[in-house]
C-alpha cells in the first residue's frame, strides 16, 4: 500500500475533521489542489480508491466515511428505500458533515480551499451536488459517477447555483440502480444550474467501464492544465 495513504479513525485528525477517512498526501508543499471522493450507499472510505488513478499527480486526495452505519464496513449518507429519491433538504446532515470535513483539511493536510473538487459515486454524487449547491462559489468542479441530482432543486436552478462550474457526469445505459432516465433528468438539472457539463453514457451497469475511466482521467487532466 502507498505509504502516503493513511487511515484516520482516531486521534486529533478525526476530532478536527469529524469523519473517519483515508487520505493520500503528496510529497509536495501546500496549499494543495484537493479532491474529496464521496462513496455511495453501503460503501465506505475504501471503495473509491480505484478512481484515484484518474487524478492528477501531486493533488491531495481524501475519502471520508459516511455518517449512517448500515452493516459492518457499510455506511450511507442518507437512509433510503430502493425506489426513493431524496430531496435536497433531506441531505442537510450529510452536507454539514462533508462541509465541516473539507473545512478542516487546510490545517490537517495543507489543502487549498480555493481548489476543492468533489468526485462522488452514486449517492455520493448527490451529496457532491448538494454540497456545491449549499456552498455557492466554493466547489471548483464535480465528477459524478453513475450518480444523480437530488430532487426539489428549483431554487438552485433559479439561482444558477452551479454557474460556470465544470461537471463531468458518467451514466450507465444498463444501470439497474440509477435508471438512465434519472441520470438524464439529473444532467438537465445540472445544465439548468449553469454548469459547464460534459455528460457521457456508457454501455454498462452501475459502474464505470474502461472507456469511462479513460474519459474521467482526461477530464481531470483538463482541471490541472
Amino acid at each position: 500500500m502507498n505509504k502516503n495513504l493513511l487511515l484516520i479513525e482516531s486521534g486529533a485528525a478525526l476530532a478536527a475533521s469529524g469523519l473517519v477517512h483515508r487520505v493520500m498526501k503528496p510529497n509536495a508543499a501546500g496549499p494543495l489542489p484537493t479532491v474529496i471522493m464521496i462513496h455511495g450507499h453501503q460503501g465506505n472510505e475504501e471503495v473509491m480508491w480505484v478512481f484515484a488513478q484518474t487524478l492528477p499527480p501531486g493533488w491531495l486526495v481524501a475519502a471520508p466515511r459516511a455518517v449512517v452505519p448500515v452493516a459492518e464496513k457499510s455506511f450511507t449518507w442518507q437512509s433510503r428505500r430502493a425506489d426513493e429519491w431524496p430531496c435536497l433538504n433531506q441531505l442537510d446532515d450529510a452536507v454539514t458533515a462533508v462541509t465541516h470535513f473539507i473545512g478542516a483539511l487546510p490545517d490537517l493536510y495543507q489543502a487549498d480551499l480555493n481548489q476543492i473538487y468533489l468526485m462522488g459515486f452514486s449517492q455520493g454524487a448527490a451529496i457532491a451536488f448538494a454540497t456545491a449547491i449549499q456552498n455557492p462559489g466554493w466547489i471548483k468542479g464535480i465528477a459524478s459517477l453513475v450518480g444523480f441530482m437530488p430532487l426539489q432543486v428549483d431554487k438552485a436552478i433559479e439561482q444558477a447555483a452551479l454557474k460556470d462550474m465544470p461537471v463531468f457526469m458518467a451514466a450507465g445505459s444498463q444501470d439497474d440502480r440509477i435508471p438512465l432516465t434519472i441520470a438524464q433528468e439529473s444532467a438537465a438539472a445540472v445544465r439548468a444550474m449553469g454548469a459547464y457539463l460534459e455528460y457521457r453514457e456508457y454501455a454498462t451497469g452501475h459502474k464505470l467501464n474502461a472507456d469511462g475511466l479513460r474519459k474521467l482521467k482526461s477530464w481531470w487532466a483538463e482541471r490541472s492544465s
